[in-house]
């Protein structure tokens, strides 16, 4: 058993490494022994998103909405170690959530910017595209390879908007629209791919985590938990298993699925 969920000799890419997810996925891959390409958009996240052995990790600038700058981390992951196994797609806009200038009004789906919407499609859509076009065509030209694209309970189901109220009842925000749409979006995406590319042994599936543990005020925490089977939410290193999971041999037979990894959030 130990043997099927070993990554050692994978090289794996973390697209939004320096994120709240993005740093235990790369935790999680370098602990079951793959060499870790921690990548996000400014170099300094990227680095901070790798506390371990950096003779032997990479960390790289990389905007995802780049097809230039997609190339170019390629190039770099296959020059320094010759394979690319593994694609994480993590980068992701989730906007507003924890932006204190965000209000009730802006956020509401009758004023929601269009600016906003773009660049939510363009990084959780489009992004996850041109990585997926780039390093899964590698993959399938050598022999596969795993790529994980991370979802959201809410490209399952609707936001419940009563969550984001305060201890008076008053809507202080509202969930956008973008996220759930890009989220839908990226699952469909996964089946596409999964179908496309089965027959050169590129698996691809989603994971669809819960609400992480964020700073989040105590009345919303509790809110949240009320509403999952398993009374809280989820710790960042609750998907740690999931990634590894789905990055190695112990998920060989697996694609074109989505591991939801909620509390339960979704059973309801």
């Amino acid at each position: 058993m130990t043997k099927i969920f070993s990554l050692t000799g994978k090289t794996a890419l973390v697209t939004g490494a320096g994120g709240l997810l993005g740093k235990a996925h790369c935790k999680a891959l370098a602990d079951a022994g793959a060499t870790v390409v921690a990548a996000d958009l400014a170099i300094e996240s990227a680095e901070h998103s790798i506390d371990f052995d950096k003779e032997r990790h990479l960390a790289l600038a990389l905007d995802v909405t780049s097809p230039v700058s997609v190339a170019e981390a390629l190039k770099q992951v296959t020059d320094r170690f010759g394979r690319v196994d593994i694609l994480v797609n993590n980068a992701a806009v989730n906007d507003m959530v924890e932006d204190p200038k965000a209000s009730a009004e802006l956020s509401k789906f009758e004023n929601y910017p269009l600016e906003l919407w773009n660049r939510s499609l363009q990084v959780n859509l489009t992004g996850v595209f041109l990585c997926s076009q780039a390093f899964g065509s590698w993959m399938a030209a050598n022999g596969g390879g795993s790529i994980i694209n991370i979802a959201s309970t809410y490209g399952i189901t609707a936001p419940d908007q009563s969550l984001y109220t305060n201890e008076a009842g008053e809507q202080t925000f509202h969930k956008p629209p973008a996220y759930s749409v890009t989220k839908g979006g990226v699952l469909m995406f996964t089946r596409y791919l999964a179908a496309y590319w089965g027959n050169q042994k590129v698996r691809v599936n989603a994971l669809s985590p819960g609400g992480v543990l964020n700073g989040q005020s105590d009345f919303f925490v509790a809110q949240y938990a009320k509403r999952t089977p398993l009374g809280r939410m989820a710790h960042r290193d609750d998907y740690m298993g999931a990634i590894v999971f789905l990055a190695s041999d112990s998920s060989a037979y697996m694609t074109g699925a989505n591991l939801v990894v909620d509390g339960g959030w979704t059973i309801w």
